[in-house]
C-alpha cells in the first residue's frame, strides 16, 4: 500500500501568449508521502503557485499524471475535485483569502460546514494553539496580517484535511510574525500527520519542512 499523499508523474504545464507556447512545469516526477512536509523554492515565476494550483485542481494540467492518495485524477470531473477540496484538502494563501462579511468563527467553521459537520474540540485547540481566542466574533477586516494569517491556517486545518498547500503563507508578515505562524503551522500539523506542500522565498521558513525542493527551468530538483 502507497502511503503517497500525492504522486506526479511526467507532469507538465503549458499555456500560449498569444502567437507564443511557454512551458511552465516540464516532466515534474515527484512524490509527497503521508505526513511529510516539503519547502518548495525557486525564483519568481518558474512556476511553483502553478504547481500548487494544479494539485489543487484549480487548473488543468497539459500531461502527465497526478494521483491523489492513490486515485488517478484524470478522469475526475467536478464534483470528483470538489469531494477532495473539501474533505482532504487545506490551503493557505499568501493573501488570506478570508470570507470578509462574516466573523472569525464563521470562517474558521465554513470548510466543516461544507462537509455537514460543525465546530468541535479540534477547532477549540486550533483557536487555543492559534491565540485567536478572543478574536472569534471580530470580523476578519479588522485584524492585523498576523492574526488573518492565523485565521487562514485555522480554517484550512478545521476539517482535518490530510494535505496542506501553502502558497508563501507568511509572505505578508513580518520577521516575527513570519517565525510564530510557521511554529503553530507545523507543530498542527505534524499532531495532525497532515502532509505539506509550502512554497516559500524564505530561507528561515523553508527549514521548518523536513524536505526541500527547487523549481529550475520547469523542473523540480530535490
Amino acid at each position: 500500500m502507497s502511503h503517497a499523499i500525492v504522486e506526479l508523474n511526467n507532469l507538465s504545464k503549458s499555456f500560449m501568449d498569444g502567437e507564443q507556447q511557454h512551458q511552465v512545469l516540464n516532466q515534474v516526477n515527484f512524490v509527497l508521502n503521508k505526513a511529510d512536509s516539503v519547502a518548495l523554492t525557486g525564483a519568481s515565476g518558474c512556476g511553483k503557485s502553478t504547481l500548487l494550483n494544479l494539485i489543487a485542481g484549480f487548473e488543468p494540467l497539459s500531461s502527465g499524471q497526478i494521483i491523489l492518495r492513490g486515485e488517478d485524477t484524470q478522469q475526475w470531473q467536478d464534483k470528483q475535485w470538489s469531494r477532495f477540496r473539501h474533505q482532504q484538502l487545506g490551503v493557505v494563501f499568501q493573501q488570506f483569502n478570508l470570507l470578509t462579511p462574516i466573523d472569525v468563527k464563521h470562517n474558521i467553521v465554513f470548510p466543516l460546514s461544507l462537509n455537514g459537520h460543525k465546530w468541535n474540540d479540534w477547532c477549540d485547540h486550533l483557536v487555543t494553539t492559534l491565540g485567536l481566542g478572543d478574536l472569534l466574533s471580530r470580523h476578519v477586516q479588522s485584524l492585523s496580517g498576523g492574526q488573518q494569517q492565523r485565521v487562514a491556517i485555522a480554517r484550512a486545518l478545521a476539517h482535518q484535511p490530510a494535505l496542506l498547500l501553502a502558497d508563501e503563507p507568511t509572505g505578508n508578515l513580518d520577521q516575527q510574525a513570519s517565525m510564530e505562524v510557521m511554529q503553530l503551522m507545523t507543530a498542527l500539523t505534524t499532531e495532525q500527520q497532515t502532509s505539506v506542500l509550502m512554497v516559500t522565498h524564505s530561507e528561515e521558513c523553508a527549514a521548518f519542512m523536513q524536505r526541500r525542493c527547487h523549481v529550475k527551468l520547469g523542473t523540480v530538483h530535490e
